[in-house]
């Protein structure tokens, strides 16, 4: 049982070492593996005992004066109950995730799903990958549940969505440079071309999160300000999202409105007039929209926020005057954008 309790304090350490400490920057794949084999130890425990009421209390009074020494040495430590040892690895996980050291090289093998190969010749298993197996378990909890309303994102990207909001706020909460949690945004991005519609529902469901603090809502602002500076990435957003999920966007943040307006003011703008076809099509250049997804978009965007609607007018006519101010189809986009909104 000394074993047992010495294993215990020690991976409650280690917990609050991958939460507060710089050390992990130092961390391997090796590292890490190890880390989650003591988590999930520490989960085993749980299911072992949490029946045996003798034992429970022994490893209750372990865990009360180890937190008492790391409340001591980390001044934002959070206690660590007997019950919270059933979800060891998810607790290890939130705390390299809220941890500004944590270096990128790490994220990389926790999301990876490529390269991830099962084997049996290490005493500790691969944690490549580890966290899409996390995603999988809270998402089925999240469909799974009766008291809960489905997602609009769907229950992966909420969950994910949840996670990026989180370390982008342990990134900028902490004073690290903004360029850290650029950089971070940019690898996470980094080699998703065949994942893109999905990363465009991650990245709307971390915008909906709910703020429950000003370090969210920073972490909100930063996202949308990268993302604005991510053109391609922002028209494949506004082109495979559905309008619905897009409008709820423009209501949630006036920058993500004006900069959804851009998107499709230029993809008006490219449109070309086909006299065979006797419609407007969009040139090779932008992504695949058709006029009447067009109108679509503009319209429930006009719903949604009402007093755009007249300023979009406004703009729609001056730009039609300078086409010549024709009230003849297939001459101006702006004079048939206008045209259809009227009918």
């Amino acid at each position: 049982m000394e074993a047992v309790l010495k294993n215990l304090a020690s991976t409650v350490e280690l917990l609050a070492v991958a939460a507060h400490s710089c050390v992990v920057e130092q961390w391997d794949k090796q590292t890490l593996t190890r880390a989650f084999h003591w988590a999930r130890y520490c989960e085993n425990l749980f299911s072992r005992f949490h029946n045996n009421s003798a034992i429970r209390r022994i490893m209750e009074k372990q865990l009360q004066l180890t937190s008492q020494s790391l409340g001591a040495t980390f001044p934002v430590y959070t206690e660590i109950s007997f019950s919270d040892l059933s979800q060891c690895q998810h607790l290890l996980l939130i705390g390299l995730l809220s941890n500004p050291d944590l270096p990128v090289s790490i994220i990389k093998i926790l999301f990876d799903t490529e390269s991830y190969i099962e084997t049996n010749q290490s005493e500790y298993p691969d944690v490549t990958g580890v966290c899409n197996q996390i995603i999988q378990y809270k998402s089925a909890c999240k469909v799974l549940s009766p008291f809960t309303d489905l997602s609009a994102v769907g229950a992966d990207a909420e969950v994910q969505g949840v996670m990026l909001m989180e370390r982008l706020g342990a990134l900028l909460s902490q004073g690290s440079d903004a360029c850290r949690a650029e950089c971070f945004l940019d690898s996470v991005l980094q080699g998703r071309e065949g994942e893109a519609e999905h990363f465009c529902l991650v990245i709307a469901a971390a915008l909906l999160t709910t703020k429950n603090s000003a370090t969210q809502a920073a972490a909100q602002d930063f996202l949308l300000d990268w993302l604005q500076k991510k053109h391609r990435l922002l028209q494949h957003l506004c082109s495979s999202l559905p309008s619905k999920l897009l409008t709820d966007l423009a209501k949630e943040h006036l920058t993500f409105k004006d900069s959804y307006c851009k998107v499709l003011k230029k993809w008006a703008s490219d449109m070309e007039y086909s006299i065979n076809d006797g419609k407007w099509v969009q040139n090779s250049t932008t992504p695949s929209v058709s006029f009447q997804k067009l109108t679509e978009h503009f319209l429930a965007l006009f719903t949604a926020c009402p007093p755009l609607k007249e300023v979009v007018e406004k703009e729609l006519n001056a730009l039609k005057m300078s086409d010549g101010d024709f009230d003849v189809r297939g001459l101006s986009v702006w004079g048939d954008l206008l045209l259809t909104f009227n009918s």
